[in-house]
Formats: structure tokens, sequence, C-alpha cells
């Protein structure tokens, strides 16, 4: 009886959380594993989220905070990042408040006035306003529900962006015996996950992890061989789009923002060489759309939750994979398509190693592994997405992630290149395997520098042999050669080594297929498939733009850029129709919907647009552009239609995993599957498999990990892919 009665409760606090997500936010539905978490909270357990930027944390705090009856207190670290979550909170009619330092003593007690009073549902601090004695204090007197813990990875040691103080928010444990804490973070490696679970002692049934693939973000890795005109180049092909472009040092920002402000760019530069005026100001104006371009340290961001972000630079060579993915994690939080671009050359694993070396012992060691796990990165010619992902423990086993330069490169842009990799390995051994390849090219090209000459070199028979071809396709070669493993560089000195395989296109054993060609050729990719009328959302911009400067406001705080999207795809004119656009919930509708509507109907007359129906609660899903259907369509089409799994498997020359991921692809995207043909591969039994299912309701689908971990090798990961596939069909019956 108490278990029914439980299940009704959960029941009945869903259909609030789902009554928020439309009334309040805007949302028809809700995100993957968004519904999982919300349940957990606010069955009253800790729970630990890792979910990627542009996932929606923040909503699995919020919409509970907005459903408990206390208070929910939010641990932020950036001054910046609690203004923006307060600003757009407020926008949608939540109470809600921060405290810290840059309030001023008489806002500082007003808002405590606020807090003492019960009247405000969620509270931003950061972690040291919230370790002081009075802060406790006030807190202590109130229903506090829930302790949410936001970027949580500052907890761990092991993490890229640790902060002691975070270690000490645990402390507050016993202080707040009701309290649920809650830790979110959208980087975290399984050791920082296990790090901040420890820390917090979080229970492993309580943590949610979402994938870490960000689909929506194209990778692009590109040589450095001329960086200004290479970024000038991306510029022009995403024009009046907002971006960061990241610079190793101050004066690396300086020297560009000067050369593009020259160049007519809208841009300015953020460091920690500014003013902190300065900084802010030029924040605001990236946040608030008055500039479009900032050229910034690694300093920017970690505040910033600008969604329409459509590019991401970097220019220098992050320090290691962790800091990259949070830093192209600032493109595309709206869901819309945006670029990231690695300017990657040698020279930057320099720079980077001059600062490791001078650290010590492990914290020297575990550097090093850092900067090779991202040099791997960005040398691969597979597809990015499977390094990316591997390092923070997921499992993918995609062919093609069909998201980055590797897997939309064409196969014909290769061709046999065998007497280049040929010329360039003779001279390495000739020259004794001691140097870099800047100085093998030296060589191949007959300079007359002063170090060839020193060396003798210029009396080598490789001497002068590589000159029909220019510099920086030789550089593109030693790069290839290391990449397939035909030679190995020392990542301290950069020289390189001719490796077994090397030997064997030497003696002309193997033969090498490649590029000749350094050509950087920039797509402008359309940022949704969806097709909008762009003259009218130009319109809606600029209305946008006026609004929210009128009101103190950056203009994704009105209306997100994918709002306005749908309406300049959908022209919605009517109060039904503008509810059910994306984005727009009450309190946004009740401030601003009557103009938009306005804007939208006197366009519609001006150029005689005709609505048949513009009804958007059936609007189509949005699809990838291209006649063609995707492999995972026809897959599971014929599964559906009756062929066997081996039929299909025999028929397109597919791995088990690979034909299982397709079939996990069209239940996401096209409709559920039946996966009782794959029963046969089960080798757990009955009591197992129901284990299985009940731990994927408790943990999620997103993730497999968890599960593997909490089954303790029962299972193996084959077996949980299809027990996944079992889960979700069951799932869709009963829906």
């Amino acid at each position: 009886m108490l278990r029914i009665q439980i299940k009704l409760l959960n029941l009945d606090m869903i259909k609030k959380a789902e009554g928020i997500l439309k009334k309040i936010f805007g949302y028809n539905s809700f995100r993957p594993l968004q519904k999982e978490v919300i349940q957990n909270i606010l069955s009253k357990k800790d729970t630990l989220v890792i979910m990627p930027t542009g996932g929606g944390k923040s909503l699995t705090y919020q919409i509970p905070g907005l459903i408990f009856d206390g208070i929910t207190i939010v641990v932020s670290p950036l001054i910046s990042l609690m203004k923006d979550q307060v600003e757009q909170l407020k926008e949608l009619g939540v109470n809600s408040l921060f405290l810290n330092s840059s309030l001023s003593k008489l806002d500082y007690e007003y808002n405590v006035e606020q807090i003492r009073k019960s009247e405000v549902q969620l509270l931003y601090v950061a972690p040291e306003t919230l370790l002081l004695e009075r802060t406790i204090e006030l807190l202590e007197k109130l229903n506090v529900d829930c302790i949410t813990i936001d970027e949580a990875h500052c907890i761990s040691e092991w993490g890229h962006d640790f902060r002691p103080v975070y270690r000490e928010i645990a402390s507050l444990k016993p202080k707040f015996p009701k309290a649920i804490f809650v830790a979110l973070t959208a980087t975290a490696t399984p050791q920082v996950q296990n790090d901040i679970a420890n820390n917090l002692q979080l229970k492993t049934s309580n943590r949610f992890i979402a994938s870490f693939n960000r689909d929506n973000l194209f990778l692009q890795v590109v040589e450095k061989t001329f960086p200004l005109k290479q970024t000038l180049n991306f510029l022009d092909k995403h024009k009046n789009q907002s971006g960061i472009i990241y610079c190793f040092s101050r004066n690396q920002v300086d020297e560009l923002y000067e050369e593009l402000n020259e160049r007519g760019f809208s841009v300015k530069p953020y460091h920690a060489g500014l003013s902190d005026k300065d900084r802010m100001q030029n924040q605001e104006k990236f946040i608030k759309d008055d500039i479009s371009i900032i050229v910034a340290t690694v300093a920017f961001g970690m505040g910033i939750n600008k969604p329409n972000v459509r590019f991401v630079i970097h220019y220098d060579l992050p320090k290691n994979i962790e800091s990259y993915y949070q830093e192209i994690g600032r493109a595309g939080r709206d869901g819309l398509q945006a670029d990231c671009l690695l300017l990657f050359g040698y020279g930057d694993i320099r720079k980077i190693n001059y600062f490791i070396d001078q650290k010590e012992g492990r914290e020297k060691l575990v550097a090093k592994q850092h900067l090779d796990k991202l040099v791997r990165y960005a040398e691969t010619y597979s597809f990015r997405t499977n390094p990316l992902l591997t390092y923070f423990g997921e499992d993918y086993s995609e062919e093609n992630c069909g998201i980055c330069d590797n897997c939309t490169r064409e196969n014909k842009d290769l061709v046999d290149i065998t007497i280049e990799p040929q010329k360039f390995m003779s001279c390495v051994k000739r020259t004794g395997e001691f140097f870099g390849a800047m100085h093998i090219v030296d060589v191949l090209l007959g300079s007359k520098n002063q170090k060839v000459l020193d060396k003798r070199h210029d009396e080598l028979s490789t001497y002068g042999i590589g000159k029909e071809h220019p510099r920086d396709v030789w550089l593109s070669i030693s790069q290839q050669l290391i990449v397939r493993n035909y030679l190995s560089k020392d990542l301290d000195y950069g020289s390189l080594k001719i490796k077994e395989a090397g030997y064997a296109v030497l003696k002309g054993e193997e033969k090498v297929s490649g590029k000749l060609e350094v050509k950087t050729k920039f797509e402008k990719k359309s940022i949704t498939s969806v097709n909008y009328d762009k003259k009218l959302f130009g319109i809606l911009r600029t209305a946008r733009k006026n609004i929210a400067d009128k009101n103190g406001l950056p203009p994704y705080a009105i209306f997100p850029d994918k709002t306005l999207i749908e309406m300049a795809a959908f022209y919605p004119q009517s109060e039904k129709d503008m509810l059910n656009t994306h984005g727009v919930g009450e309190a946004k509708f009740n401030k601003y919907g009557a103009k938009f509507i306005l804007f939208i109907s006197n366009y519609c007359k001006k150029f005689n647009i005709q609505i048949a129906s513009p009804v958007l609660s059936t609007k189509p899903k949005e699809k990838v552009v291209g006649a063609k259907k995707l492999r995972h369509e026809i897959i599971g089409n014929d599964l559906n239609s009756g062929k066997s799994v081996d039929e299909i498997i025999k028929e397109y020359s597919i791995k088990i995993d690979t034909f299982i991921e397709h079939l996990l692809k069209y239940n996401n995207s096209v409709a559920p599957i039946n996966p009782e043909g794959l029963f046969k591969y089960l080798n757990c039994n009955k009591q197992t498999q129901q284990e299985v299912l009940k731990q994927f309701e408790k943990l999620g689908d997103e993730f497999l990990r968890p599960v593997f971990e909490v089954m303790d090798d029962k299972v193996t990961y084959l077996e949980l892919k299809i027990l996944r596939l079992s889960y979700l069909y069951q799932k869709s019956k009963v829906i």
C-alpha cells in the first residue's frame, strides 16, 4: 500500500514538473535524462548529475526548487553566472536572488530580509558566502529543501578547475539534515565523478550521467600554418555571428584583437591584464550582442550562459581535453549548429611543455599525460568524437560520427604519396633521428640557415630533394606520418624517430595514402535544418535587441534565437500558437507576446503571407536535410518489417555492436523498435535481466557505465545495449 502511495505521489510530482516546464519555461518536453533526474530530486535523494553544456542541467534543480515548500540553495562559482541565472529566472516570474560580494551593503541587507521572510524560492550564493557563519545562521532558521552545487568538478583535486573551498561544502550536511545535496557538472572523468561522490557521500545509484556527445557542434582541427589568415578565412564564412576566439597568452589576445579591429570586425579583448571595469564592460557587450566576437584567454567563459555562440576558435592549443571540451561547450548552447575550429601547431606544444616543466612530481606527470591525450585527439585521422567521449569514460561504438572534419572528408582527397614519406623518413634517418620536423623540412628544401650548415646537413644526399613541394606540405606529411605510426615524436624536444611500420615504407614494402594539398575549406552551414524566413528573423532580432536594451538585459533573456527561428518558420499570430512556440511560457508571453505577434502580423500583411494552419503544437520534428534515408532508418525499417537480425547484419556487412547502435538511433528518432531478435545474444539469466531493467529505471538509459558498475560484471556491455533497447521498448508500450 505504501509503495502505491509513493508511486502516486511521484506521478503527481512529475505532472507538476511537466506543468512548470510548459507554463513557466515554455518547453513542450524534457530533454534526455532531465525527467529522471527531477524525479530523483523530488524523491528527496542526494543526486550527482553529469550532463553536457547545453543539456539542460539548470532545469533539473530549478523545477524541483519551484515545487519544494522550502528554499533551494544554488552554489555557483562566479558572480557573472549567478547574475545571469537570476536575471533569467526573474524574467520568468520566479522569486530568485543572489548573495555575493558584488552587492552594495543596502542591496545585500534587502536580499537577506527577503530570504528571512521566506519569499525566495531559489537563492544563488558563492561557496565562500555560503560558508560564512552569518549565512549559515540565516539559513538554519529556514526550511532548506535542497543544496545544489553547480560546476561540481571544482570539488575534485583531479579536475581541471579545482577549488579547495568547494570541498568544504560537504561539512554543511550535518547542519542541514533535511536538505538533499545535488551536484552538477558538464566535465568530469570517471575519476572526478567518484571524487565528487565520495566528498559529498553520494550513493552510486543516485548518479545520472548523460552522453557527453554534443551532436550540434562540428569539430575541425587544421594544421596551424598562417593562423591570422586561417582565422580571417573562417570568420568570412561566419559573418555577423557571435563567437569566441581563445588564445594562449594576453599578448596574443591583444595582438589578434588589434588585427581584427583594424579590419572592421565587431570585437573586444578579454584577459586578466585588463582592469576589472574593462573586462566587465567587454563581457557585457558580448552578452548583450553589442559586439559579435570576444578574443580571450581561458579566463573568459565559465560564467557565460550566452546560448547563441555560433563558433569557437582555438587560435592556440588548449592545455588538456577537459579545458578544450569545456571551451567548445560554450558554443551552440541553444541546440543549434555551431562550429569549433582548433588551429594545431607543434610550436604550441613546446609553449605548454615549458610551463608544465615548471611543475614537479605527480602534478607534472599528470599535466604531461593530459597534454599527450589532447595531441592524440588533434592528430587523429579517425572520427574525433571517439577520443573525446572515451576520455570521459563513455562507450562509443559508432563507425562515423558525422560531426567532424575527418568524417565529412571525402576519400577521394587521399592519393598515393609513398615517395614523399620515403624522402621524409630517409632524411630523418640520415640526420640521426635527433631533429624535429622543422629542421627535416629545412634540409629537404635545401635551406642555407645556420643550423643546417653547422650540422653539415647540406652535405647529405637528402639535402634539397624536396623542392617540388612548399614547406606547409612537408609539415603536413610529417603530421600524417606521426598519426599513422610511421614516426614517433618526442613531446619534450620534438625529435622524430622511425617506427617499425615506417621502415616497411622505406623499404618499399608498404604504400602510403594521404594528402599533398594543404587546403583549409570552411563551409558555411545553416544553424538549423528548419526552413525559416530569414528576413523576418532579422526583424525579430532587432526588435528583441531594442526590448533587451530598454530593460538592461541580454537579448537571450527575452527570447533565445531558437524561439525567434521558430517564430520566423511558423508565423504565430495568436496567443495559442505563441504559447506553443519553443521557449514561450506564460510569463514571457504576458511580457512580450503581444509585441512579437504585432511584428509578425504586420510582416505577414506587408508581404501577403497566408498561413493555412498555424497550429504549432503539431509542427514536425527537425530532420537532417537530404533526400536519402539515413542508415539507421533503413535498418530499423528492415527489422520492423520482419527481416531477421542475421539477414540484416549480413546484408549490410556490419558488426552486432554497430547494428544495435543503429537500432538505438532509430528508437530515439523514428519509432519504438522490438529487440526480441537480439535476445539470443544474451547469456545472463532472466533474474539478472530484470535487475538490469530496474537499474535503467533508477539510473536512466542514456549512459551504460553506471548500470555496468552496479551490476558488478554480471553482464557485458553488449548485453546492456540489448537490454537497454528492451527497456525502451517496454517503456514506449506503457506510454
